[in-house]
């Protein structure tokens, strides 16, 4: 096999562990309303399990993040996809809380595990936003389907969380195609399509841009997912829909969302990071504005749809910036489980927020933290794009940061050292210097000719 069917099938293999991983949190408003309705939950209890279970997502993330070296990604993968098969499965075939609650947990953690490993993975491609791109065009079209298809299925909590665990089954047989070894031992002879090293060892580059931007993605996430949490019953409650309408309006809107996403791979860096992610985050807070005030069906399908047209862009361009502070992967891991746990502090903080203010006041509440971490998460897509490197400049500017610097600008690719690129090593050359001469000048050497070479 040639390695560019080995490159395809490990891309095919990423994309397909991402949309399992992802599958949890882009199911919350059914999961959660089903657990409210056939458990008997209450609003804030039912935000409370969905919390649970994707704090469980989050700490898998943390715990691989830290760990992930001597971790194969096949092994991990299968590992991941396993607990969300007996999670989630068990989960659905109960209605006691107290195991639903233990199920999730379990479900949860595998889906982190899967998804960190997607996101380490999709670090190391030759380009990072791409892959992303299209793990969010797979996970949205599935989880668009499953709206349209879920309240034809009966109703109760089993459904869906049935549906997430035989996602799990359709991914196990892809894994194969993830490397076996550990990951050092997978990096340390491959080489990319340019032919230098994959794999960059040393330290973690970026400390303090890729602290502000997993803090800043943390608050993100939470806000969004505080208001898709509970945007199912706005939808049945305020906005006076039935089940089956907001399922279509959410499928309608994720359809909207593939749109955005190929509209976002289309476009690629021509208009950088900083444009895609500051701009779309004040147009995701104005969206939020609307969709939590909604007193009907226009503006309620209109909020969702726009909300989730914008979304996965900005999403995929903060995806393509944690990828791109370091091509091991490991800020990609951190910064993916940080938006793990805004996201699992979501539905809980919609919950008390539209229970204590109501939902255009939760609205309110949300869309002012969206702009206020729209400006520190721009500031670093602005800090670490910087302007594009030639060769001979790399050890003026820092080495192997600057190699990675170099290739995420919008330069021409044949100019600049490939993406996570060690720094060439420089050997000594010994020049014979004539008798009698005791230093050398410019005019010891000329120009080399094609006549010279022999």
């Amino acid at each position: 096999m040639s390695s560019r069917s080995r490159g395809a099938g490990a891309l095919v293999a990423l994309v397909a562990l991402f949309t399992a991983g992802y599958l949890a949190p882009y199911l919350l408003p059914t999961v959660v309303g089903r657990l409210s309705a056939g458990l008997g939950l209450t609003p804030a209890q039912a935000g409370l399990v969905g919390s649970v279970l994707l704090l469980g997502s989050s700490s898998a993330g943390f715990a691989l993040a830290a760990r992930g070296e001597r971790v194969g990604p096949r092994r991990a993968a299968r590992a991941g996809l396993l607990a969300m098969i007996v999670g989630y499965g068990s989960a659905a075939a109960t209605g006691t809380v107290p195991l639903v609650v233990a199920g999730a947990v379990l479900g949860g953690l595998g889906s982190g595990t899967a998804t960190a490993v997607a996101a380490a993975g999709i670090a190391g491609r030759p380009d990072p936003h791409r892959a992303s791109s299209l793990g969010l065009l797979s996970v949205s079209a599935t989880a668009g389907a499953l709206y349209l298809t879920l309240p034809h299925l009966g109703s109760g909590h089993a459904p869906p969380l049935l549906a997430i665990a035989c996602a799990a089954v359709l991914v196990w047989p892809v894994t194969g195609r993830l490397p076996g070894g550990t990951r050092a031992d997978a990096g340390a002879g491959r080489k990319s399509s340019a032919g230098s090293v994959a794999s960059v060892t040393g330290p973690l580059p970026y400390r303090r841009a890729g602290a502000v931007l997993a803090g800043g993605i943390l608050c993100w996430s939470l806000a969004q997912n505080a208001l898709w949490g509970v945007s199912g019953r706005i939808g049945t409650t305020q906005a006076g829909l039935s089940e089956v309408t907001v399922g279509a309006v959410f499928a309608a809107a994720l359809g909207a969302g593939l749109a955005g996403v190929t509209a976002a791979g289309a476009l690629g860096s021509r208009l950088g990071r900083a444009v895609p992610i500051g701009a779309g985050t004040v147009l995701i807070a104005g969206c939020v504005l609307l969709s939590s005030s909604a007193g009907g069906l226009v503006s309620f399908a209109t909020g969702e749809i726009l909300w989730n047209a914008f979304y996965p862009v900005v999403l995929s361009y903060l995806l393509g910036l944690a990828a791109s502070l370091d091509p091991r992967g490991r800020w990609a891991v951190l910064v993916g489980s940080a938006s793990s746990l805004g996201v699992a502090c979501g539905p809980v903080t919609g919950s008390l927020l539209s229970e204590g203010a109501g939902y255009p006041g939760m609205g309110a509440v949300l869309c002012a933290l969206l702009l206020l971490v729209a400006a520190p998460m721009t500031a670093v897509a602005r800090h670490v794009s910087g302007r594009p490197l030639v060769p001979g400049s790399i050890r003026r500017r820092g080495g192997a940061p600057a190699a990675v610097l170099a290739g995420n600008a919008s330069a021409t690719p044949s100019l600049v050292p490939q993406v996570g690129a060690p720094e060439q090593p420089v050997a000594p050359v010994r020049v014979p210097v004539a008798a009698g001469r005791r230093r050398l000048t410019k005019s010891t050497f000329g120009l080399a000719r094609p006549s010279d070479r022999g």
